[in-house]
């Protein structure tokens, strides 16, 4: 190497020298824009984990299930195809269960959400005593399922609580859970007692949002307490509106445990709602196959209603800019 070439490889590089060089020698494999999408797939990694174990994985064992005919007994399995998908048109129960599904998630959605938006425009007001009515309304939400259900049967006997009450005033009770008009209207109640906290919650959160200036501007439009309810704060808190419905459509779906500890789906079918007539045909009649088949009904019918109501977001729900 002569005295200019080592002086020109120790002159330092113009712009265009090393943009040269960089072309020539390739970017690096860790760039920052992948260094920063390692680092976003390792914080959500536990949460894909989650979701394959305990979703993905138990509907496509369910979508298996369906498809065969399975002896718990002896563990031998039978593919079956369609036949238990077929088996859901001349299922005679399933028109029953579906009504008392459609009735109970009904009931469930429409008293919980009325009643916890009421309660929560009342307890948004300032008085004394405020904080303690909102903790007693909220309390049952943070007591075992299966215990509350207990007590409420015990109330709801013949002989308990609440005809003991209905007696002091001279009105005979009927017996609550052995009617079918009225075993339908104890569970719905009884989910409802338990469960309204939580959109009490989320409505308060919600109200405390709405900007005070507009209820003054309102007011000195003229407008009356019922008009800024309907025209100022239902469309600035219809997010909220939103999310609680989907929630408790899906929690209503969802419901076990009342049905099972108050009626065990009786009497008759009155109160059979879809998720236990799942529990039934799968582990007290031991046909999986039918059960899962039921379970992957239930799980359209989720995702088709959270679906639709998310849809109707863009017609209903207001998000201010």
């Amino acid at each position: 190497m002569t005295t200019t070439q080592a002086a020109a490889q120790a002159r330092p590089q113009g712009p265009a020298s090393a943009a040269r060089t960089a072309r020539a020698t390739g970017p690096g494999f860790w760039t920052t824009r992948r260094r920063d999408a390692l680092t976003g797939y390792l914080f959500i990694l536990p949460q894909l984990i989650g979701v394959a174990v305990f979703v993905l994985l138990p509907v496509g064992m369910a979508i298996w299930y369906s498809l065969n005919e399975r002896n718990v007994f002896t563990g031998e399995q039978t593919f079956v195809g369609g036949a238990h998908y077929a088996a859901l048109a001349d299922d005679p129960q399933l028109p029953d269960v579906l009504l008392a599904t459609l009735l109970f998630s009904g009931g469930v959605v429409v008293v919980n959400i009325s009643l916890g938006l009421l309660i929560a425009v009342l307890l948004n007001r300032r008085f004394r005593g405020v904080t303690l009515f909102r903790t007693l309304f909220f309390s049952p939400v943070v007591v075992s399922v299966v215990a509350w259900t207990l007590v409420w049967g015990f109330l709801l006997q013949d002989n308990g609580g609440i005809n003991g009450l209905l007696a002091t005033v001279g009105i005979d009770g009927p017996n609550w859970l052995q009617r079918g008009d009225t075993a339908m209207i104890s569970v719905v109640l009884t989910q409802v007692v338990r469960s309204v906290g939580v959109n009490v919650v989320l409505f308060l959160a919600a109200l405390q949002g709405v900007p005070r200036e507009l209820y003054e501007a309102a007011r000195i439009d003229g407008a009356g307490s019922r008009t800024v309810f309907f025209r100022v704060t239902l469309p600035l808190i219809s997010p909220t509106v939103l999310l609680t419905v989907i929630v408790t459509v899906v929690g209503a779906l969802q419901s076990f445990a009342q049905i099972a500890v108050l009626t065990g789906g009786g009497p008759e079918l009155s109160t059979t709602v879809l998720v236990y007539y799942v529990f039934q045909q799968a582990f007290e009649f031991n046909d999986i196959g039918y059960g899962s088949t039921l379970a992957l009904m239930l799980l359209s019918f989720v995702m088709l209603l959270t679906l639709l109501q998310w849809q109707l977001r863009r017609k209903w729900v207001f998000y201010e800019d």
